[in-house]
């Protein structure tokens, strides 16, 4: 691998507004070698070219479990569940596209999961830019040729204010980002399962428990999760004459920094605040791992994981 530093290649004329918004031109460079033995880690722009080149650990003896020929994207990769789930799917001999706004974190999943490199492509995304999602989909079928599995994860919430005082910005952003990036992805996602050979494939949607209950002043969010239980619904109907399955996983209270302020307190229905307990994020992955893992014969519809004494089931 190469010694020197990581390079920057010049980026295409007219998309100096692109990278700026996206968060391109941060290279791997500024990522702490951490664990020491590093190879390179490619990482894409959306309309497949190359952006840069940074550094990830070299395979360390996992050739064992790159067996699996699955290729898989995940968006909202660099942080939280997506990126527990990005580097699990790595870990279990999975290709991953891994995409999400800024590339560093991208980049940081990639060496954290210190697999063979070439399972691995970074591919800073917009998911609530038809554009953005076209050029992901396009660079996954360039680079690994078909696609087996999308989670469509990337979500963002609105400050927890009254339902009257937030702003129309602040709706539609959320709204663009969890369920029209969602429903563009999905597709994508459509277009190029039904023309691979083998025909088919699985779409996982990140549902939450607030796809069954709200938290107080979460309106915009609430309303894209329950709205995403309707995508998978109608995806799973419409996706059965092309052999492409879909099932949603509703995660309640995973260790991640989303939701890192339950472990101090967060409002309650009664006006209360009150300290909630969390699960380890690896949870998660493993389970959307084996939702991954089954046979398109099979489909895991819904899935609830939550932790176990979280004020979900009953009254509080």
């Amino acid at each position: 691998a190469p010694q020197g530093p990581p390079r920057m290649l010049r980026p295409l004329e007219g998309e100096a507004e692109a990278q700026r918004r996206l968060g391109v031109g941060v290279t791997a460079a500024s990522i702490s070698n951490r664990r020491g033995s590093w190879g390179n880690i490619a990482i894409g722009r959306s309309d497949g070219a190359a952006i840069g080149i940074g550094r990830a650990p070299a395979n360390r003896g996992n050739d064992r479990m790159n067996q699996n020929n699955k290729v898989a994207i995940v968006t909202g990769a660099g942080t939280g569940i997506g990126r527990a789930v990005a580097v699990t799917l790595l870990k279990n001999g999975y290709r991953v596209v891994l995409a999400g706004r800024r590339p560093e974190p991208l980049a940081e999943a990639i060496a954290e999961a210190a697999v063979a490199l070439d399972l691995a492509l970074a591919v800073p995304t917009d998911v609530s830019d038809a554009t953005s999602v076209a050029a992901l989909f396009d660079r996954t079928k360039a680079t690994f040729g078909r696609l087996d599995v999308l989670f469509n994860n990337a979500g963002v919430s609105a400050p927890g204010v009254n339902l009257e005082d937030l702003s129309l910005e602040q709706w539609r952003t959320v709204v663009d980002i969890n369920l029209t990036g969602p429903f563009l992805c999905t597709q994508q996602a459509f277009r190029l399962m039904k023309d691979q050979d083998p025909r088919g494939g699985r779409i996982i949607n990140n549902g939450s428990i607030s796809a069954h209950a709200p938290r107080p002043n979460s309106a915009p969010y609430t309303a894209t999760k329950h709205a995403i239980t309707g995508l998978t619904k109608a995806t799973a109907l419409d996706g059965r004459k092309y052999d492409i399955a879909c099932g949603q996983i509703d995660i309640g209270n995973a260790a991640t920094a989303m939701i890192a302020r339950a472990a101090k307190g967060v409002p309650q229905a009664n006006g209360t605040i009150a300290v909630e307990p969390l699960m380890d994020v690896q949870h998660v992955a493993d389970a959307v791992l084996h939702m991954a893992n089954l046979p398109l014969e099979a489909n895991v519809q819904f899935m609830t994981i939550m932790a176990t004494k979280m004020p979900f089931i009953g009254r509080g």
